[in-house]
């Protein structure tokens, strides 16, 4: 009961419906109260719908970020070791602007996942603000900085004050807004059962470069020392199947290959409002697959529709002279055994063509004269 619950608010959340995900892990909860995982997701939903801009803004409030903090740290309780609740926890306590528990929180959590470079950014974030407090940094300038909880690499905001008309920049490289162009290109091609995603990264290192696969979520993180780290995190097209998923680093690229869930031709990578029917994908199997026809192939031939058609002609053939005699004794050879063809072989010859025996008995122990027909008289070609 509690897992078809949680099943069915994870389909809300990746729908975008947060107030239904949150309803749906509310009631698998009360099925299952000490599941950790299940608190850690409604935390997330929490922290959607407090940061939610859309037609739900009424529910934009500091309780849902509070709810959040008490859902991860019910979390925290029931495993110590979940790594997402510590993460949750923290982002909720740097929207509500707890800055030093958002950063023992952070420090707690990169404890367990050292490699996860959102707990480092997340640190680095808590000890500006942490120092900006001191200096008394506007809140308003703090705001536009939080993290988002929906994609890290594409909501942040730009970080100015505005007094009238003018406005200065007061925040350094590290919270600036992003909007330089990406620092690795992208692209992507359909199979029948499955959307391959490039993204063109020349001489990265295996180990610098991390995927995570969900139902309809992927996250591409490529963290090169020295470098800005890239992330690529969209909300998919369509639903995939993440166990099924891979990816690979080759010399001059990353290939991602996303199964997908349902055999339909996605228009873009990323999930869109506009309402798009989705195009079917024939999948038969190869063997069944008809060949593709082009304007100059030769229709299919019926070789034994033709052979037949073929005997039935020189069945019904009407020959003449010697053509048509030729085919009579052909057709009395084919036909007799063997004694009979004898015969008639040997009658044939030794009477220069002028006597045909079918009777074995009777020709085969003497020679065969040569007996003109009547009128005509038999000669010798001298050579």
């Amino acid at each position: 009961m509690a897992t078809d619950l949680g099943k069915r608010a994870k389909d809300a959340f990746v729908d975008d419906n947060f107030a239904l995900a949150l309803d749906l892990y509310t009631q698998a909860l009360d099925v299952e109260p000490g599941n950790a995982d299940l608190f850690a997701d409604r935390a997330q939903a929490n922290l959607k719908l407090g940061s939610f801009t859309g037609t739900l803004v009424l529910c934009r409030s500091p309780n849902t970020f509070l709810e959040a903090v008490e859902d991860a740290n019910r979390a925290i309780e029931l495993d110590p070791s979940l790594t997402k609740a510590y993460l949750r926890k923290g982002i909720a306590c740097i929207k509500l602007e707890e800055f030093q528990t958002a950063k023992t929180t952070l420090e707690a959590g990169v404890l367990l996942a050292p490699g996860d470079s959102r707990f480092t950014k997340l640190i680095n974030k808590c000890d500006y603000f942490i120092a900006e407090e001191t200096n008394g940094l506007p809140k308003e300038v703090r705001r536009n900085v939080l993290p988002s909880t929906s994609s890290p690499s594409s909501n942040r905001t730009t970080t100015e004050v505005v007094n009238g008309s003018q406005s200065t920049p007061v925040l350094p490289d590290l919270v600036k807004e992003v909007t330089n162009k990406p620092q690795y290109r992208h692209d992507y091609y359909n199979t029948p059962t499955e959307v391959v995603l490039t993204i063109f990264a020349k001489g990265i290192p295996a180990k610098n470069v991390s995927v995570d696969f969900g139902e309809q979520i992927l996250s591409v993180f490529i963290d090169i020392a020295g470098k800005e780290q890239y992330n690529l995190q969209p909300r998919l097209f369509g639903k995939i199947i993440p166990e099924k998923c891979r990816f690979e680093v080759l010399p001059s690229k990353v290939e991602i290959h996303l199964l997908k869930a349902e055999a339909i031709t996605w228009t873009s990578l990323e999930y869109s409002d506009k309402k798009t029917v989705p195009q079917k994908i024939n999948t038969l199997p190869a063997s069944k697959e008809q060949r593709p026809s082009y304007p100059s192939s030769k229709s299919k031939i019926d070789w034994d529709k033709l052979e037949a058609r073929v005997k039935k002609e020189e069945k019904e053939e009407t020959l003449d002279s010697d053509a048509s005699l030729n085919k009579f004794f052909q057709e009395i050879y084919q036909d007799y055994d063997d004694d009979v063809r004898r015969a008639m072989a040997k009658s044939f010859v030794e009477s220069n063509g002028t006597v045909l025996s079918t009777n074995w008995n009777e020709v085969g122990s003497k020679k065969v004269e040569s007996t003109p027909p009547d009128g005509m008289e038999l000669r010798k070609w001298e050579y």
